[in-house]
């Protein structure tokens, strides 16, 4: 299946269509589908895949579609802003309203979730600020646990390391004597070859190293110090660590790292009141903003009105309903939540006899009054309505006579101006058609086809004589038919 639209005075239909590179260079929207054996189907727009979602949506901006079941879906007030908004040309507002408003709600829940955590974030500020204190005036540093435990265990073990250290320098002093007496013994000359030369190397060699240790050992003895008060002050030190590790249960090689996760978590909750005073402020312009476009909205809504009203009750003037008193009602709501339908409620109100009260669509319309009513309004839309095709699916229910044919003169007024396709079981209203497609189904028990004819002439005039005297056809209906065709 597939349908062809020429978009040339349509640019919101070419920009939706070069924004996602599906245009062509014919300046035509042309979309398909097709059904497999297996009940799947895929979908094309401008012969590139798509999704049902897409063709919907470029839809709706090519066809507008008024179904049998319209007056139901108006006796909704959300269905009845939603065509006014469309009378007034400002779904595009109303959207903008919509989306003011939930921006607004959204930052009011947040700002509402931020106040409430604030009694705990204050305790727990206060806490973190004693703890981050608290490990700021121990200002331990990165490696200055290492260093601490090396010193203690050094100044604790200071006698013995001392003492061992001073035989150890003897020691190596006394060896040094005896390697020396040992290279006068095999100095001599007449120890030659190249054993001897090799062990002279050798000897020479740990001479050199003896002394080199002896050094080391008298420069380790020097830094070495019996200072009880430096061993007290390290092991004061290190358990003022050891409790601080313990109170944070952590290892304490671990305290530094908890130290600075404490203060990354206090400027944290410490920002918690420029927060709240940066979405206060967020809220207050998020609530201008809607107001300020509510009020742009509404402004349209109540000119709008007034051109429903007057075009509503001439076309009721017109479908015999010329006593109904229609209104359009724009209540005021509270200011202080904004609303994502906008600033006001719309409800559109009846009264079919004079001197009673104008009351709600549901209440007051009988059946058949509902379905002119939603005619007239479905009339009055759509003379504001951008969709170049609009087809209407028995609009007419429920009507007859002399009405029929006013409904059909409507539907001819507006195909005037935009493409009509009307499906209708009343001659009054085909008649008033520029062209007749006959809809008719054929088959068997095994499948069944749907069929559809234009009709010519005559075609046409047996057609509209079925339709007024049923399966009997009659000259004089045929006579009734020709006259009404000849009428339009």
């Amino acid at each position: 299946m597939t349908a062809v639209f020429q978009i040339d005075e349509l640019p919101a239909v070419g920009n939706w269509l070069h924004e996602r590179e599906l245009d062509l260079p014919t300046q035509e929207c042309i979309l398909r589908r097709v059904a497999g054996a297996d009940g799947r189907s895929k979908a094309f727009i401008n012969g590139a895949p798509a999704t049902l979602v897409d063709c919907a949506a470029v839809g709706a901006l090519l066809v507008d579609i008024h179904s049998q079941h319209a007056h139901q879906s108006l006796l909704r007030r959300a269905s009845q802003r939603a065509l006014l908004d469309a009378t007034a040309g400002a779904t595009g507002l109303a959207a903008e309203v919509a989306q003011a408003s939930a921006q607004w709600h959204t930052l009011a829940t947040e700002l509402e979730q931020k106040t409430g955590q604030s009694a705990a974030d204050t305790a727990r500020f206060d806490l973190l600020t004693y703890q981050v204190s608290e490990l700021d005036t121990l200002d331990l540093g990165a490696e200055e646990l290492q260093s601490l435990e090396a010193q203690q265990k050094q100044l604790h073990n200071a006698d013995f390391l001392i003492d061992s250290a001073g035989q150890a320098q003897e020691h190596c002093e006394q060896q040094l004597e005896q390697l020396v007496r040992t290279r006068q013994l095999v100095s001599d000359e007449r120890h030659e070859g190249a054993t001897m030369n090799n062990i002279r190397e050798m000897l020479e060699t740990a001479e050199i190293q003896l002394q080199e240790a002896q050094s080391e050992l008298i420069r380790y003895t020097d830094q070495l110090d019996r200072d009880p008060g430096q061993l007290q002050w390290v092991t004061d030190r290190l358990e003022q660590v050891y409790d601080l590790a313990r109170k944070h249960r952590v290892m304490p090689e671990e305290l530094t790292q908890r130290h600075a996760q404490l203060k990354v978590e206090l400027e944290t909750l410490n920002a918690g009141p420029d927060q709240l005073n940066q979405l206060e402020k967020d809220l207050e312009i998020a609530q201008s903003t809607w107001s300020k476009t509510a009020k742009k909205l509404t402004a349209k809504r109540k000119k709008a009105a007034k051109q429903l009203i007057g075009h509503v009750s001439t076309t009721l003037t017109r479908l015999a309903m010329e006593r109904c008193d229609f209104q359009v009602v724009l209540t005021q709501r509270p200011e202080d939540t904004p609303d994502p339908a906008g600033a006001e409620q719309v409800e559109f109100l009846i009264s079919t006899n004079p001197g009673s009260a104008p009351g709600s669509l549901a209440k007051i319309a009988s059946g058949g009054e509902l379905s002119r009513i939603s005619l007239a309004l479905q009339v009055a839309a759509a003379e504001s309505a951008t969709a170049p095709t609009m087809i209407f699916d028995e609009v007419d229910v429920g009507i007859g006579g002399g009405v029929a044919e006013v409904v059909g003169e409507l539907l001819n007024q507006l195909s005037q101006r935009v493409q009509v396709l009307c499906v209708t079981h009343l001659a009054q209203v085909a008649c008033k058609g520029l062209n007749h497609l006959q809809v008719s189904k054929t088959g068997d028990a095994a499948a069944v086809f749907t069929e559809v004819n234009m009709l010519e002439t005559e075609a046409r005039v047996e057609e509209i004589a079925r339709m007024q005297g049923g399966l009997t056809i009659t000259e004089s209906t045929r006579a009734h038919a020709r006259e009404m065709l000849n009428l339009h």
